[in-house]
């Protein structure tokens, strides 16, 4: 009897794979825009993590923190400059432990972070030499990089006592970071913004600190911006806070901090939980799991809208699975699963920036930590950031919801750009882009002009989700002989017909023909 069942399943699962493919329409309304990005939307970060920074035994870390990667890397020269104008944060964990040495700073040592017990996340405090100070901006001009710097906000404060241990009381003392802030600008460094903290608010992570007080520190952040970069068009932005969402802390927050103060609104998400959880492939490929964030990217947009509308919504942090990142998950194929669907939501919800943890180091890396090659989400940020307009557009279907869509007006050519991902491990889909308006160009015979059609097919080797090696459009993507990263040339197709979308795929795809008016 049983293996009468199990011959059934087979024959089942059988005519599934055979079966036709699933005709789906996607209506794009592309009369207006619903939500607008910043330019350079795409933005990765860099920690300061040790080598000495372990989770689940294992250290995946490597020699991937600020202070210890080799910027002589070409690899990593070419991963960053293929993007022009990639935004970079420096930030993390351990921002709130180290102080800088630089030209006015009076400090008797510029000490390594070590292993401590009690200490912050562990460590002790660590410091940042000028010398690296002036390789990182110099590395970091020379690629073009737009650079977030995260400042250390707990300098003079202590713990408040009492039951709750995490909470920091006192006033920040700012006298490194002006001494920091002065060099910086001295020497003509380009800062794209500063951003006090690093997951203080509400609860905290390891340590906390009260809205009202983390307000007013923000503000002598804003002052010292000002001095020393008088020019506003030329000034860098204040973010903050950069922690996790706390309706109540974040609308004190602002609502102290006053008109025009916080440039950006930043949040973290690492909404798959842990990344040692034996669960995290499934959560990645469960649409109604990625759906749940939802409710934070519109709360945050919310929030912003009635405390703060001069600012803009960033997600500063999000690694998808905290510690770390899922050993074996984290760097693969699917991961973009997680990953491209969230910019696609974020957008959607007005964010500006979305800032992925990391560049490199840990699991989670758009790099390999060790070898320096890009994992599969590099190629799929560097789509993103080639082909997605700032101009986000209302887009639905009524297929299955393993299927996911976002469109955007076309970043450097006429028409729209559409980002396609199909979470089904059988299912084929067919599908066809429709203007909600049915406006469309006509040729001198009367035909719908349907111009071409690029396509962007990513699919993982040999069928593995788990594998780190990106197929487009059917070959592997490897690095040049000079440690280039390849060209990613589209599959162009006549767009009359529908696009044909393969299970466990993720597809981009430019329709330069389609009229929408949001996107004149």
């Amino acid at each position: 009897m049983g293996s009468n069942i199990f011959i059934i399943w087979c024959l089942i699962a059988l005519s599934c794979l055979c079966c036709d493919a699933v005709e789906v329409k996607l209506v794009v309304k592309g009369s207006k825009s619903i939500a607008k990005t910043d330019e350079d939307f795409i933005c990765a970060t860099l920690d300061w993590w040790p080598e000495t920074k372990c989770n689940y035994n294992q250290c995946p870390w490597g020699k991937a923190g600020i202070l210890n990667l080799d910027l002589k890397n070409k690899i990593l020269a070419n991963a960053i400059r293929a993007f022009s104008s990639l935004r970079i944060r420096i930030g993390g964990s351990l921002q709130d432990q180290v102080v800088y040495d630089v030209v006015g700073a009076s400090l008797r040592k510029c000490p390594h972070f070590k292993r401590m017990e009690g200490g912050l996340f562990g460590f002790s405090k660590g410091c940042l030499p000028k010398e690296r100070w002036d390789q990182i901006n110099n590395f970091f001009h020379e690629m073009g990089v737009r650079l977030t710097f995260g400042l250390n906000a707990l300098v003079g404060m202590r713990k408040g006592g009492g039951p709750d241990d995490s909470l920091m009381v006192g006033e920040w003392d700012s006298k490194n970071a002006y001494d920091l802030i002065n060099y910086t600008a001295s020497k003509g460094y380009k800062i794209d913004s500063y951003e006090l903290g690093n997951e203080l608010c509400g609860s905290g992570v390891s340590a906390r600190v009260e809205a009202v007080q983390y307000a007013k520190d923000t503000v002598a952040l804003k002052k010292i911006v000002a001095k020393f970069y008088p020019n506003p068009a030329t000034r860098p932005k204040v973010l903050g806070p950069a922690g996790f969402y706390d309706k109540q802390w974040f609308d004190a927050f602002l609502d102290t901090t006053g008109p025009n103060v916080v440039d950006g609104v930043t949040h973290h998400i690492y909404n798959l939980g842990a990344g040692v959880d034996p669960t995290l492939i499934n959560k990645i490929q469960d649409p109604s799991f990625l759906d749940q964030i939802a409710e934070t990217y519109r709360d945050v947009a919310a929030t912003i809208e009635r405390h703060s509308p001069w600012a803009g919504a960033w997600v500063g942090e999000a690694g998808g699975a905290y510690n770390s990142g899922g050993r074996y998950v984290s760097h693969s194929f699917v991961d973009g699963f997680w990953y491209l669907d969230q910019l696609g939501m974020t957008a959607k919800f007005n964010h500006k920036v979305f800032c992925r943890q990391s560049l490199i180091g840990g699991n989670y890396g758009l790099l390999n930590t060790n070898t320096f090659i890009p994992n599969p989400d590099y190629y799929g940020a560097l789509l993103w950031h080639r082909l997605m307009g700032t101009s986000v557009l209302s887009t639905s279907h009524t297929g299955s919801s393993y299927l996911r869509a976002y469109s955007h007006c076309s970043k450097k050519t006429t028409g729209i750009a559409v980002l396609v991902i199909n979470m089904s491990k059988y299912t084929t889909f067919e599908v066809t882009v429709e203007d909600d308006a049915k406006i469309y160009e006509y040729d001198q015979e009367g035909y719908v002009n349907a111009y071409e059609r690029e396509e962007y097919h990513l699919t993982p080797k040999d069928g593995n989700i788990l594998s780190d090696v990106l197929l487009l459009n059917g070959v592997a993507l490897k690095l040049t002989g000079a440690s280039g990263i390849p060209a990613m040339e589209p599959r162009v197709v006549d767009a009359s017909l529908p696009m044909k979308i393969a299970p466990r795929s993720i597809v981009f795809a430019v329709l330069k023909g389609f009229k929408a008016t949001a996107c004149a």
